[in-house]
């Protein structure tokens, strides 16, 4: 769960600001307040189409989970990280 929220720091992910988009907010926004993940494909989906090509990301949104409250992915759409 620590690599959940802390992230791997022997492969730091570099987020590009251009895959903010408002599907991406909005979707990371939802999931972070109600505490509910099951988007997170959705999340991947409209991060690829925005120009994602990251595989860590896109995977880790993929993956199985768990996924929690303080996710790194979350947290970099969102502008916390």
């Amino acid at each position: 769960m620590a690599r959940e929220v802390f992230g791997n720091p022997f492969r730091p992910v570099t987020f590009s600001p251009e895959w903010r988009t408002g599907t991406a907010v909005a979707l990371a926004g939802q999931m972070y307040e109600s505490r509910d993940f099951s988007a997170m494909p959705v999340l991947a989906d409209a991060l690829q189409d925005a120009g994602c090509n990251s595989d860590d990301i896109l995977n880790h949104c993929r993956g199985p989970g768990p996924h929690v409250r303080g996710c790194g992915v979350v947290d970099l759409v969102l502008g916390k990280e």
